[in-house]
């Protein structure tokens, strides 16, 4: 499996190596994160997010595909590699702290993840905080997961907090007796109780996130509602990961989550699951949103890609 050529009759979906693109680094990457910081109120915070991730950001075109509904939630229809949008098997859930973030600001990502895992791609447009708290986004997911379910296999994607919403759907699914087929998760947020020392040791060498503001958002996310630390909900690490599907998770050495990421995966593996874990050197947390000009973006998404695309077809 690998990134087509840009013939574009071939993928009409989206041609991830298309004209419009130019290779950069990692190091370029963090530098044009650092120019936008994403700060402030929740409406500032979705301002700088939504500029830093702009369609128009070195040549991209507008976004690809259409608005849609899945089990009566709005949101992000992603085309194929066929350009079809019918009947999606994969739910992408977009990451931003649950307070920014939208189909807008992560459909490259979820596009170029089309073209590879060969399926379309639905991104649900759930509720963010503070107009919505938590678990209003975990209601959304569900019904997006259970309307898939019901016409066959589901894979679950998610980024960040959409990582955690990720798990969170993925356990309650198998609580309930219809378990997700398959899921991958990129950097995924999973734990408040403290279990990890990267929250504090990495703070300052990832450039896309910190601990300070990472547990903002999250405070935003649940606001007055006493939520523990330790709710399996808000902590997925603390809940039992042997109802997990196959699940394959991608985190950054430099990363925030790093130590979240290698603790969900000796976890599941203890308890019996399935979890394949790739580390990436020198990555900062989310450099998949920078594909399909970072070839270390384009990497990750192919093996996250082949995972899901492999035990789709089981």
């Amino acid at each position: 499996m690998s990134l087509p050529g840009p013939a574009s009759d071939q993928h009409p979906a989206f041609d991830p190596r298309g004209p419009y693109t130019r290779a950069v680094s990692l190091a370029e990457v963090a530098e044009r994160i650092g120019r936008v910081p994403i700060d402030g109120s929740p409406e500032e915070m979705r301002r700088a997010y939504a500029w830093l991730l702009r369609a128009d950001a070195m040549g991209t075109p507008i976004p690809v595909g259409h608005p849609a509904r899945v089990g009566g939630i709005g949101g992000w229809a992603i085309p194929g590699p066929d350009g079809a949008t019918d009947d999606p098997r994969v739910v992408w859930l977009h990451g931003g702290g649950y307070v920014f973030g939208s189909p807008e600001t992560h459909w490259r990502a979820a596009a170029t993840f089309a073209v590879l895992v060969g399926e379309p791609v639905f991104m649900p447009r759930y509720p963010l905080a503070p107009e919505r708290l938590w678990p209003a986004p975990l209601g959304d997911a569900l019904s997006v997961a259970r309307a898939v379910l019901e016409r066959g296999p589901l894979a679950l994607v998610g980024d960040s907090a959409g990582g955690h919403l990720t798990l969170a759907t993925a356990l309650a699914l198998a609580k309930e007796g219809t378990p997700a087929t398959v899921a991958a998760v990129f950097s995924p947020n999973a734990d408040r109780t403290g279990l990890s020392d990267t929250r504090e040791a990495n703070s300052s060498t990832d450039a896309m996130n910190n601990d300070e503001d990472d547990r903002r958002c999250a405070s935003i996310s649940t606001g007055p509602v006493d939520l523990p630390d330790d709710d399996p909900t808000i902590s997925p690490l603390v809940d039992d990961l042997s109802l997990l599907p196959p699940l394959h998770v991608e985190v950054g050495e430099t990363e925030v989550l790093l130590g979240e990421a290698q603790i969900l995966a000796e976890r599941g593996r203890a308890a019996g699951a399935e979890v394949s874990l790739h580390i990436e050197p020198e990555a900062f947390h989310m450099w998949q949103l920078w594909s399909p000009w970072l070839r270390e973006a384009n990497e990750s998404l192919e093996r996250a890609a082949r995972f899901v695309s492999e035990r789709l077809e089981r």
